[in-house]
């Protein structure tokens, strides 16, 4: 029968680490800034193919907003339209003001 008192005082053997959100950077040297109305007019207009998730970088968030507009012959396209256009106002607005590398967006 195995003694379980020593499991309970013992402390965890992996403690993740502690990250700090970053508010953004300034572009480093050659980096092509993002234009903030270029994104928010991409989301709004084309949202539904997440044209502005690939402009903005965020290729994974694109080609899943892209695959749910195909493949659900369209039914899926409306939830992902609503979403294009929140996420215009957001970027127009100014809640979204990075990139996915984390450089400001330009106005």
């Amino acid at each position: 029968m195995a003694d379980y008192r020593n499991y309970n005082n013992q402390q965890p053997m992996y403690n993740p680490p502690q990250y700090q959100p970053q508010a953004g950077m300034e572009p480093p040297p050659g980096y092509p800034q993002k234009s903030r109305i270029a994104a928010g007019i991409l989301a709004i207009l084309m949202g539904t193919y997440g044209i502005h998730s690939f402009y903005l970088g965020n290729t994974s968030r694109g080609l899943m907003q892209l695959l749910i507009s195909l493949l659900t012959c369209g039914i899926g396209a409306i939830v992902v339209m609503i979403w294009g256009i929140l996420d215009g106002i957001k970027i127009l607005d100014g809640r979204i003001n990075t990139d996915a590398n984390g450089v400001f967006l330009k106005d």
